[in-house]
């Protein structure tokens, strides 16, 4: 499948029930001392976040990004591009505008396909709306040095494949807890962003299969 065809079968997937929450809890760390699973959004800080889909001569790839330890939230940690929402602009426009801040990618270039469920982040105030893209020119990032530290791409393949789904113990906030994660290019995928791909890589399974 091509990403012509990925995105139209995207596309109208994303028009029906989306898989929420229960694909979401796949990937939570195992705590609710840590962060409880909630969807209580009062106050809640705006954000989008981009899935960005772009054609590689191996087939079909999305954008990660490695944060930079001067960032305020999620220090050296991988997260998709995306960022706060600003006065008087939607959501959508929120993703391009990140992206191209961020890793330097023309928005004019980034059609949007659809959005998945939106996540809300108790430890940061940020309620989350991801959105997916397709990217219509050649993938050729400019790093934001002060929020960017590097950028990589991962093969959808890669995302759908089991077997890149692991566990491990941490001590974090000073309580031992289980940790899922996507093992990436040798990078761990963990967190908000993790949920965010669970529920993509289950719509991903369901248009392969279709």
């Amino acid at each position: 499948m091509n990403l012509i065809e990925l995105k139209d079968k995207l596309e109208k997937r994303l028009t029906l029930n989306l898989p929420g929450q229960e694909t979401q809890r796949q990937m939570l760390i195992e705590s609710d001392k840590l962060y409880p699973f909630d969807n209580k959004v009062e106050d809640a800080i705006p954000s989008a976040v981009l899935i960005l889909l772009f054609e590689q001569d191996d087939g079909i790839h999305f954008a990660l990004t490695e944060r930079t330890h001067t960032v305020d939230h999620h220090r050296g940690q991988i997260s998709l591009p995306g960022g706060v929402q600003e006065d008087g602009e939607d959501l959508s426009f929120t993703a391009k505008r990140e992206t191209h801040e961020e890793i330097g990618l023309n928005p004019e270039e980034i059609d949007i396909i659809g959005k998945l469920s939106s996540l809300f982040v108790i430890v940061t105030g940020f309620n989350i709306q991801p959105y997916i893209g397709k990217y219509n020119s050649t993938f050729e990032p400019i790093l934001a040095p002060n929020e960017v530290a590097s950028v990589f791409s991962v093969p959808i393949q890669d995302l759908i494949n089991d077997n890149n789904m692991k566990i491990e113990e941490r001590i974090i906030r000073g309580y031992d807890v289980n940790v899922p994660y996507f093992h990436f290019n040798k990078h761990k995928v963990w967190g908000a962003t993790a949920m965010i791909l669970s529920e993509f890589k289950t719509v991903l399974k369901e248009v392969y299969d279709a």
